[in-house]
């Protein structure tokens, strides 16, 4: 059995390690269900977490119904209040809750008028306004897959990167996801470094769409409910176990969640243009001879 010091980071099955769980919960912190874009339902999404011993956070995209359901429904599942917010400016924001009704009231004042027609996109609120109203209660700002994706940049550290958003806003973040299920080994190697260098928490989750998923990346804590467990992120107390999908995996992720979107594909398509008009503008002033090509 082995016993894992705080602020490890191991890439390893996680359901297969032997690991001292004495005390300790583990949680995956990063699963969606039919409340947003997953083919799972809440039922579904606590069966398997109590039969894999696991804890889960609801994390849907701009939304919390069913993050609620589940508090409600689960007895003996440790539940953490969640949403994953996608803001206008590019990065996905983990927010964790010590209290359902604080994740109710942040949804209702900050995020439920501001979703677009495609609702599970982008809100029209950027990173900045985001992480001010969520200082407003107790809670986490975990950077979601902070150098996601190959096409999209959703995550903090590619925006930085690509001089979208100022350096400045990673340090406003309690947490980062150092170990995202759907991103690549290299990427999650440069989420952990990105943290190490702000001194940033840590938190991991398999951005589960699919039950199989479930688990795949876990947050382990010591701690007996969540108020504990949050507070162990926070302190820099716990520790990251997972491994990525593989890429049948992500094929099979993929073929599945698309059609949940197909009823809004207009207004996604409206949402990725406006999203990148920024990014097009800052690409030719940084490179004013791309606009003419003398024959």
């Amino acid at each position: 059995m082995e016993a894992i010091e705080p602020g490890r980071i191991l890439f390893r099955d996680p359901l297969s390690i032997d690991v001292d769980l004495d005390g300790i919960r583990r949680v995956d912190m990063h699963c969606h269900t039919n409340h947003s874009d997953a083919p799972v339902s809440v039922s579904d999404a606590l069966r398997e977490a109590r039969m894999k011993g696991i804890g889960i956070a609801i994390t849907d995209h701009n939304q919390v119904s069913g993050c609620i359901q589940a508090v409600k429904d689960s007895s003996r599942t440790m539940v953490i209040p969640g949403i994953e917010v996608s803001a206008l400016d590019g990065p996905h924001i983990l927010i964790y809750f010590y209290k359902t009704g604080d994740l109710q009231e942040f949804y209702r004042t900050s995020i439920e008028k501001k979703k677009q027609k495609s609702p599970y996109l982008a809100i029209r609120a950027s990173t900045s306004e985001i992480l001010d109203q969520a200082s407003g209660y107790p809670c986490i700002c975990s950077a979601a897959h902070p150098y996601g994706y190959l096409l999209f940049n959703k995550g903090i550290g590619r925006c930085v990167e690509k001089e979208y958003l100022p350096e400045r806003l990673i340090s406003r973040f309690d947490a980062l996801e150092v170990i995202s299920g759907g991103m690549q080994r290299y990427q999650n190697l440069r989420a952990v470094q990105l943290a190490g260098a702000y001194g940033l928490g840590i938190t991991g989750g398999s951005d589960a769409h699919l039950l199989r998923d479930y688990g795949r990346v876990l947050t382990y804590a010591p701690s007996d409910n969540v108020e504990e467990f949050l507070d162990a992120v926070t302190h820099h107390r716990n520790f990251v176990i997972g491994e990525e999908k593989n890429l049948l995996d992500k094929c099979l992720m993929s073929a599945l969640i698309t059609p949940q979107y197909l009823p809004y594909l207009i207004p996604s398509i409206v949402i990725h243009y406006e999203q990148n008009i920024p990014r097009v503008k800052r690409f030719f002033m940084r490179n004013p001879e791309s606009k003419e090509h003398k024959p």
